[in-house]
Formats: structure tokens, C-alpha cells, sequence
């Protein structure tokens, strides 16, 4: 690949060339002085031998030398000052100009420089040896090859001012090539240039004495093994220095690419590799799997970062792979560019491999932590939101609220809304759950750009999101919020082809003085159903509204003592052979002793317990005093069925059959004793969740009866998922059985489904004997109610049991019939299970 030139290599070229432009006007305004002088001094001519061992001289010194690159150019140190200098001392200034200059041009020419270099070293020379030459003069030195008359010290303060001279046209030159300063450049080579200096003064102060003071000539010959000597242990001197002070880099830069920053390791290695190898620029490409980046950078600091091709190629360049030292990881490679062409040492090629195995190393190792940091943040991020929406989840919900009721927050008042979807269960069952999340997604969507800055929008599960509003400027702006946002529902979405309207109903509650989050949800909560039982798209929280919230006291840290301190009771109400007025079964209802509020019925306690997390323990204090009771009448002589009402919450735990066949057998009761009675409006929208529960508890032989039947809307679809046994009917049926032609049409047809699927029927709410004789006639052949007992504890229910009623014990009312015997039909039940205690409807 072809080189690029920026506008910044364009702009060094032509500083350079002002530079080299002014050095060579300085050399030619010496040149015209030192012609001047020698016609107007009337100088002789020198031997031609001195003249010839002159040009020799600085032919040589030019070739031997110390080469020190700094980036494209092979800065050298080398002996031509000593021929120069003596030649001074034994010819005319302007003469040794002249052979210095021949010699300079004939070393030169082998090496094919560029005429830019060339130029420059000619009309450098010509102005230092003017330099020295003229210092020489003022100090009155007479050269002469056969009587010399100069001073020991003005030949060095001549020799100073030419190095003076040098450095002076040198050093700009140099910083402009190598983007450097003059005063960064001169203290780095500052200790080497004064050892240079000495070690050359002193060679010429000796050869200069042997000849102005007249010694034998024969101690000059110890000078070229003395010049060899120096020559050497300069040389090694130089190279040992550039070496350690280049280890010393090397180490330097690769400990500072320990960084797990990718960025700060690429951007560091491709700055300091440009110092470190003398490059005019750097290039990094990194070619790892699915990455495709290229950083480019002088010594001055990066100038590309982005996608490739790679820039630099070619004779100009050196590339060298990035590779850890055993080949197992390979990141790209790592390419020193320069504008000339170069031959890297062996100690420098052993050096670029190490440097750019400590970079691919650095590489894999911020690789692997960036890596590392982004699963942990993928992590972090699923922990708090949900994967079907990418809403925030309950957990981040209850983490920021935390931080508002702790006080780490400025967000002002705090409401929460807690929206739930109505008949969201219609769009799974009819267009499948594909269709369903499509639907949650796009509420998901709406909330979210309907929310303000500020408020965090989650999604609890299910069909139920929540809102936290934040820096309300009055609690009544909560309403005004939760409106708007639930009027960007109202606005028809399209699922499969189907144009489909999603309804929904809010709860808000303001943030509570104490309670914390879970107060928080439980008012909102009540707050929702409220605004369904009221038909409102959204309510408020009302203390005064909140049958959950007896006295205000009713929150989690209560119900815990109250099942530790078994503060829960039961009571019991028979339910009775319409026909005979026997006991046939009872139904188990809790009750709550509060040591403040007295006896509580479920209607004031029930919504809060299944709310909290106290429901497993309440079910199964329940349930075994149930079971408890039972056994106690089954020893007494009176085998009852007991039954037990159950939360839909309590069938969505996995673990509820195991706890329920666990209590039969801890009172050795017989699973068919046990009823277990569902609440239908409840249950409609949990069928496929709990049918496995219940199908599990039926298969061990466990009753199941359906509470409130008839109130519900969808009361066939519920009998033809859930394995029922039993119906009951709703006590507004049988309040208006004797008044109301559509509630005696509606026990009808019960009883006649009941009789066609073999289940039984109960009627609850019985107050009157009128009612009682109705309900026979319409074939309903159980019931319960005041009329024949109000529910009492199991204790006083085996009392009466004893007691009976008209010498009949078991019996709370006369019976119907004078004669006759009841039939009694087998319920639905799988092979070998026992019959059902209650009757069936007389044939």
C-alpha cells in the first residue's frame, strides 16, 4: 500500500527546507569571506601534501562513525573535527575550507543521501570550519606546516566554537524532522555530547602541542591507535547507553500497558512505540474476531482511531505480527512507519518483538476485562429488567423506592401506579401467547414514552405494570399523571391482522409516611381493585375505602405474630340434608382473635393475607385445624366431611398438594373426608395454572366443590377444566329463590347440570324454612345457613352433634318427609374412591 501524505508532512517538509535554505545562504556568505580573505591576507600556498592529507583526513572521519537514528534519519558522530582542526593549525582558514568541503563532497557521494541531506552537511561544514577558522585568527595564530604559532588555548576555544556552531545549526534542523524541541533534544544528549567533546579535545590539544612546540614527530604515532581506541570505546560506550536507556523505555512503556482500558492501552503503545523505535508514526490494526480498528499515532499523540484499511506498507515500513510469546492469542499487527528507508538492528528487531508481544498481551487482557465488564453489566441489567419488555422489574421497582423512603433521592413527592390489563387472559386463550407478549410489548412501549422524565416504568409480571412518579409538584398532579398514561392505551393496536383495544384500570397511592415499599404496593393495590369494582379507568388510595386495613394496624409484621401466636381460629358451619335436616358435612371458616380488634371474619382480614408473604402458613393453620376437627368428630361417632376454603394465590405454590396430603396423613383423616372449596370468579382466570394442583389433590381423592357457582362468567368453561364435585350456590339465588322466577330458573338449571354431570349441589345462605321447602322442591337436597345453625367452634359443633334436635342426634331440623328413603348416586370420582356423604337430589 502507497504512503499517504498528510497536510502535517507537508508543513515539516517546507519548514525544513527554510531551514536548509538559510544554512546554505550562511555558508555562502562564509564561502565570499573566506575568498575575500585570502586575496586581501596575500596567504601562501600550502604543501600540496597538506592539503591532500587534509581532504584524506575528512574523507576518513566522515566514513568512520557512530550512527544513532532518530526516526528516518541516521544521526552519526564521527572524527572529521580532528583533520580539520589540525589542518587549521598547519594551513590557511580559507585552504582547509576548501579540502574540508572536497572531502565532505567525496564522502558523501558513496552513501547516495538525498541532495536535501547532502546540501545541508556541505554548507554546515563550510560554516563551522569558518566558525573555527576565524576564532583562530582573532586569538593571532600564524598556521604554518613547519612553524606553527597558536596557542594551546585558542585552539580550544576554536574547536569550542566550532561544536558551538554545529549545534546551533543542527539542533533546529533536527527537532523540526523529528517533532521534537530544541531544549528536549540538547539535555538528551547532552552528557554524551560533552564526553564526545572532551575526548576529541583532547586528541587534538595533543597533536596540536606535538607540533606547535616542536616535539619529535614520532609521538604522532601513537595518535591513529589512540583515535582507533577512542573510536571503539566510544562506540561501545554510545551503543551501551542507547541500549539501557532503551530497555529502560521498553520496561517503562510496557508496565504502563497494564491498563484494562483498551482505549488508554492502544493510545498509549502507538505514542510511546513512536518514541520507543524512532517512528515518524505508529499503526496498530487489530484484526480479532469481529473487530475491525485501526490507531494511528505520532509521538505527539493519536491522529486516526476507526476501522481500517491499514495505511502503511512498503519498503518505508516495518510490520511485525501481535502475537503472545507461545502463538496461543493473536491480536493483528503492529506497523512502525518512516520516510525513509530502514534497517532495524538486531537489538532492535528482539526489541520490537518483545514490545509487541507485551502489547498483544495488554490486549487480550483488556479484551478479556471489557469483556468481562459488559456480561456484568448485561447481567446487572437483566437482575432489573424484564426480558419480554425491557421495562424496569419488581426488583429495580422496590430498589428505587427504597432509596426515596431512605432519603438518598431528590425526587420530590412519590406516588405509585400499579396498572393491571382487563380480560388480558381472553387475548391468550383466543390468539395464542405469541400474540399475548406482542400485546405487552407494545403497553410496554406506550407507558415507557408516556412516562414522564423522571418516573420509572416496570412491569411486576403478567398482565401488571407499575409506575413510580417522582417530583410531583402536588399529590393531586398523581392523578393527572396516571390518566394521561393510561390514555395511551385507549388507541387501538394491531396483532395477527386483528384490531385489538387494551383496557386497563390504575391504583395510585401516595407514598406513606412509614410501611416503606411494601405499604406502598399494598395501597396501590387495593387502589386497583377498587377502581375495577367501581368500573373507573383509576382510584386513589382512601384509608376510609380499605377493608384490608382494620384500624390502619393490619400490615405484615401483625399477620406474622398472629400465625406464631396462633391468633387464627375456626369456626364451623354445618351444612345439612335439605330433606331430613341431618348434618351431613361442615365448612371450616377462619377467624382472627386480635388482641386489640376482636374477632375479625374473613371479609377484614383475607384480601391482606393473600397479599403477604404470611399465606402458606395461614392455609396450612387452617387446614390442620380442620383436619383436627374432623378426626375429633370421626372418634366421636360422626364421620363428617370438612370443608376448607382455598385462595387461587395458594394453588399457584407448587408445594400446596404435598402440604395437603401431609396434613391428611398427620391426622390420619381419609382424603375423601376433605373438600376443598374454589372461589369461581377467582379461579376463571388461573384454570391453566392451578389444574395440575388440583388435579393432583383430586387423584389422591380430595373433593373439590366450586364456591359462589352461577356469579362467575364463564361457569361451563370452569367445570370443564377443573375437576370439580360439588357446586354451591351463591346465597343471592337463594335469598330471592321465593320472589324472583329468574333465580329459582337459574337454581333449576344448576341442579339439573349438577344431576347430568354427577356432582353434587349446596345452597348457602338458607335463613328461612320457606326457603328450605323452595330449594327441596327445585331439587337442591343440602344447604346451609342461620336457619339451621350459625358457625360455631368444633367443640360446641360436636356438642350439638350429641345433642341433635327432636330425640334425633346428628339432626338440626324436622324433617321434610315423613317416610321414604334417600338415594344416594355415586359423584364423579376415579375407580375405588368412597362415595360422597352428601345426598344427591331424590330421582
Amino acid at each position: 500500500m502507497s504512503t499517504v501524505r498528510s497536510s502535517n508532512d507537508d508543513a515539516t517538509d517546507r519548514r525544513l527546507w527554510l531551514l536548509i535554505g538559510l544554512v546554505v545562504v550562511l555558508a555562502c556568505g562564509a564561502v565570499v569571506f573566506n575568498v575575500w580573505y585570502a586575496i586581501n591576507a596575500d596567504l601562501s600556498t600550502p604543501q600540496p601534501a597538506l592539503l591532500i592529507l587534509i581532504f584524506l583526513g575528512t574523507v576518513v572521519g566522515e566514513r568512520v562513525k557512530i550512527y544513532v537514528r532518530v526516526q528516518s534519519s541516521q544521526n552519526a558522530t564521527n572524527w572529521s573535527e580532528i583533520p580539520i582542526m589540525i589542518g587549521l593549525v598547519l594551513a590557511p582558514m580559507p585552504w582547509v575550507v576548501l579540502c574540508a568541503s572536497a572531502g565532505m563532497a567525496v564522502a558523501k557521494i558513496p552513501t547516495q543521501r538525498s541532495a536535501q541531506k547532502s546540501l545541508f552537511a556541505l554548507a554546515k561544514l563550510v560554516l563551522i570550519v569558518s566558525a573555527a577558522g576565524t576564532v583562530l585568527i582573532l586569538s593571532g595564530a600564524r598556521p604554518d606546516l613547519m612553524h606553527p604559532e597558536a596557542a594551546i588555548w585558542a585552539v580550544a576555544l576554536s574547536y569550542l566554537a566550532l561544536n558551538i556552531v554545529d549545534q546551533l545549526l543542527f539542533l533546529p534542523v533536527i527537532a523540526v524532522a523529528s517533532h521534537s524541541t530544541i531544549r528536549r533534544l540538547f539535555f538528551r544528549e547532552l552528557i554524551s555530547d560533552l564526553v564526545d567533546i572532551a575526548v576529541k579535545l583532547a586528541t587534538i590539544l595533543y597533536i596540536a602541542g606535538v607540533l606547535i612546540y616542536g616535539a619529535s614527530l614520532l609521538l604522532l604515532g601513537f595518535v591513529p591507535l589512540v583515535v582507533a581506541c577512542l573510536h571503539l570505546w566510544h562506540t561501545r560506550r554510545v551503543r551501551t547507553a542507547e541500549e539501557r536507556e532503551s530497555w529502560r523505555r521498553l520496561a517503562d512503556t510496557t508496565d504502563e500497558l497494564s491498563s484494562v482500558d483498551l482505549n488508554q492501552v492502544l493510545y498509549h503503545a502507538a505514542e510511546q512505540g513512536a518514541r520507543l523505535f524512532s517512528a515518524d508514526e505508529v499503526e496498530i490494526d487489530l484484526n480479532t474476531t469481529g473487530v475491525d480498528r485501526v490507531v494511528r499515532a505520532r509521538a505527539e499523540g493519536v491522529t486516526y482511531d476507526g476501522p481500517g484499511p491499514r495505511k502503511f506498507g512498503g519498503d518505508t515500513a516495518i510490520t511485525t505480527e501481535l502475537e503472545t510469546r507461545d502463538r496461543s492469542y493473536r491480536a493483528g499487527a503492529l506497523v512502525l512507519d518512516f520516510h525513509g528507508k530502514i534497517k532495524l538492528t538486531e537489538f532492535e528487531r528482539y526489541k520490537l518483538k518483545t514490545f509487541a508481544s507485551a502489547l498483544c498481551t495488554a490486549i487480550r487482557n483488556a479484551s478479556a476485562y471489557a469483556e468481562l465488564q459488559r456480561l456484568n453489566e448485561q447481567n446487572a441489567w437483566e437482575a432489573a429488567h424484564d426480558p419480554l419488555t425491557g421495562l424496569a422489574n419488581r426488583r429495580e421497582l422496590y430498589e428505587r423506592a427504597m432509596k426515596y423512603f431512605a432519603g438518598r433521592t431528590d425526587d420530590g413527592i412519590v406516588a405509585l401506579l400499579l396498572i393491571d390489563l382487563n380480560h388480558f387472559k381472553e387475548v391468550n386463550d383466543t390468539l395464542g401467547h405469541g400474540a399475548g407478549d406482542a400485546v405487552l410489548r407494545e403497553v410496554a412501549r406506550r407507558l415507557d414514552d408516556a412516562a414522564a422524565p423522571g418516573d420509572l416504568v416496570a412491569r411486576l409480571g403478567g398482565d401488571e405494570f407499575a409506575v413510580l412518579l417522582v417530583n410531583l409538584v402536588t399529590p393531586a398532579l398523581a392523578t393527572h399523571r396516571a390518566e394521561q398514561m393510561l390514555s395511551a392505551l385507549e388507541a387501538t393496536l394491531e396483532v395477527e391482522g386483528m384490531q385489538i383495544t387494551v383496557e386497563a384500570a390504575g391504583g395510585i397511592a401516595l407514598a406513606p409516611g412509614s410501611g416503606g415499599i411494601n405499604e406502598l404496593m399494598r395501597r396501590a393495590d387495593v387502589a386497583m381493585y377498587q377502581a375495577k369494582r367501581a368500573g373507573l379507568p383509576t382510584a386513589t388510595y382512601a384509608h376510609s375505602l380499605d377493608t384490608a386495613d382494620v384500624g390502619r394496624l393490619m400490615l405484615g409484621g401483625e399477620l406474622q405474630r398472629a400465625v406464631a401466636e396462633q391468633e387464627f381460629v375456626v369456626d364451623f358451619q354445618p351444612i345439612v340434608d335439605l330433606g331430613s335436616g341431618e348434618i351431613i358435612s361442615a365448612e371450616a371458616l377462619a377467624r382472627w382473635q386480635h388482641p386489640e380488634h376482636g374477632y375479625l371474619t374473613p371479609m377484614q382480614f383475607l384480601e391482606t393475607v393473600e397479599r403477604s408473604g404470611q399465606l402458606p402458613a395461614f392455609a396450612e393453620a387452617v387446614l390442620d385445624q380442620a383436619l383436627a376437627a374432623s378426626g375429633v368428630w370421626r372418634e366421636s361417632g360422626f364421620d363428617l366431611p370438612v370443608a376448607v376454603n382455598v385462595s387461587p394465590r395458594s394453588l399457584l405454590d407448587a408445594r400446596f398438594p404435598s402440604t395437603v396430603l401431609a396434613g391428611l396423613a398427620r391426622h390420619d383423616v381419609p382424603a375423601d373426608r376433605l373438600v376443598l372449596e374454589l372461589t369461581e370468579t377467582l379461579t376463571i382466570s388461573q384454570i391453566d395454572t392451578v389444574g395440575r394442583a388440583l388435579t393432583e389433590l383430586r387423584d389422591a381423592g380430595v373433593g373439590l366443590a366450586l364456591d359462589d357457582f352461577g356469579t362467575g362468567v364463564s361457569s361451563l368453561s370452569v367445570l370443564s377444566h377443573i375437576p370439580i364435585n360439588q357446586l354451591k350456590i351463591d346465597r343471592d339465588f337463594v335469598t330471592a329463590v321465593e320472589t324472583s322466577s329468574e333465580a329459582a330458573a337459574v337454581i333449576r338449571s344448576t341442579v339439573d347440570l349438577a344431576r347430568s354431570l354427577h356432582l353434587t349441589v349446596v345452597a348457602e345462605g338458607v335463613e328461612s324454612e320457606p326457603q328450605r321447602h323452595a330449594l327441596w322442591e327445585l331439587g337442591c337436597v343440602a344447604g346451609q345457613g342461620h336457619l339451621f345453625a350459625r358457625p360455631m367452634s368444633s367443640a360446641r359443633l360436636l356438642g350439638t352433634l350429641q345433642r341433635g334436635s327432636g330425640g334425633r342426634p346428628g339432626a338440626l331440623a324436622a324433617a321434610l318427609h315423613d317416610a321414604g328413603s334417600v338415594v344416594r348416586l355415586p359423584r364423579r370420582r376415579p375407580p375405588g374412591q368412597s362415595r360422597s356423604a352428601l345426598p344427591h337430589q331424590p330421582s
